[in-house]
């Protein structure tokens, strides 16, 4: 495995960004199919449904339910041409492994606990790059050993 995304470079493919020319050039480069676990999957899905929660509330946040729906749609058409490939993960190494970047970064840089599983998750794979946009998750992947090309 090459690389591994979190939700802010799906969101940035999916879905017109400030960072969507980045992450749409990664993308291009890649000769293999993007990795992504059921847990990445799941809070990538959740951060669409949110955006349409936010929406419905204030419509100066968040993006409609038409939106919402095309990137899913995309999502599951990239996972059917395979794309994107939903890859087996150890649930304990991982969890073991974001204990000991949890125990050892938090207090000083104050990553969110599914950022720090996904840092694990790229480790334990053995991912040699990980696709953030977030600096926060930039520095913990750049202390994990993962290189952060975006």
């Amino acid at each position: 495995m090459t690389a591994y995304p979190d939700t802010s470079f799906l969101c940035a493919t999916y879905r017109r960004q400030d960072n969507s020319a980045a992450a749409d050039a990664y993308r291009m480069r890649l000769h293999e199919p993007l990795h992504a676990t059921e847990l990445l999957q799941f809070e990538f899905l959740q951060s669409i449904r949110l955006q349409v929660w936010l929406h419905a509330h204030d419509k100066k946040k968040g993006y409609s339910q038409a939106e919402a729906d095309q990137m899913i749609d995309d999502w599951r058409a990239d996972l059917a041409k395979g794309i994107i490939e939903i890859v087996p993960y150890d649930a304990s190494a991982v969890a073991r492994l974001a204990e000991h970047f949890s125990s050892s970064h938090t207090v000083g840089t104050g990553n969110r606990t599914l950022d720090i599983l996904h840092v694990a998750t790229a480790v334990h794979l053995g991912a040699q790059a990980f696709l953030t946009f977030d600096p926060r998750q930039r520095s913990l992947a750049n202390s994990a050993g993962l290189l952060t090309p975006l």
